[in-house]
């Protein structure tokens, strides 16, 4: 529904069709799948208020916007340096980071990551056998554009554009955060780099987090041709749900 009470999508006891719609400055897309999920996504910059009305409370639902840089964001200050989204939850707080603005890391090569200390060499999972057990139980897995690196506390923070969804199990937007429990640079993800990803949804126990979470030893490969026919045929090995 827009500002001025006129509905885009699925108002007065009509059902829209999956497509694209006109709305608030921007084109709107509208899927739904045979399950019933639906999902809605815009490019933006839109130009007015759009609402989401419920009939019932509904957990089930996420969200995520992009504001420009330079943009007054609530409880922010006056600016935020980077394009922060929500977090994935609905309703959910923003994201806590520690004081300061974080680290920007420098751009690095992928054969430059071997750190040295407490970090030790990167690790990555080689192998057919361990591409479909990652694959298999992945949460998340896509091909994607790293377009920015921040060091956030302990963690590191990936930007990245999602350019292909091989598996998810909740919706992945265009633009994700991808999260790295580790701040010592691994995987080794080069920005610019299109890689193949396979990450697991995080949503704690209070569930004030709920973002996509890549482990240090994760997988992450260059993305290549190659690359994606090894993905697509990992799919075919993972088991099938029982038919209830």
């Amino acid at each position: 529904m827009t500002s001025d009470g006129r509905y885009v999508l699925n108002g007065d006891w009509s059902i829209a069709w999956p497509g694209q719609y006109e709305a608030a400055g921007t084109w709107l897309r509208y899927t739904r799948t045979p399950d019933g999920t639906e999902s809605l996504e815009a490019p933006g910059p839109t130009d007015e208020d759009l609402q989401v009305l419920l009939q019932e409370p509904n957990p089930g639902i996420e969200y995520e916007f992009w504001l420009p840089r330079g943009h007054p964001q609530p409880g922010h200050g006056n600016s935020s340096p980077l394009r922060q989204p929500q977090p994935r939850g609905a309703g959910t707080p923003p994201p806590q980071e520690p004081p300061g603005a974080p680290v920007l890391l420098p751009q690095q090569h992928p054969r430059d990551f071997a750190p040295a200390g407490p970090c030790g060499r990167c690790r990555s999972p080689k192998g057919r056998s361990q591409r479909i057990r990652h694959f298999c139980q992945s949460d998340f897995v896509f091909q994607a554009r790293i377009l920015a690196r921040r060091l956030v506390g302990q963690e590191t923070r990936y930007e990245v554009e999602v350019t292909a969804r091989y598996r998810h199990r909740s919706p992945l937007l265009r633009r994700e955060y991808v999260w790295v429990p580790s701040a010592c640079g691994c995987p080794a993800l080069r920005e610019g780099g299109e890689y193949v990803l396979m990450a697991r949804r995080h949503v704690n126990y209070e569930r004030t987090l709920n973002r996509i979470l890549l482990q240090d030893d994760g997988y992450a490969r260059p993305w290549t041709p190659r690359e994606e026919r090894l993905v697509r045929e990992a799919a075919r090995h993972c088991p099938q749900p029982r038919p209830p």
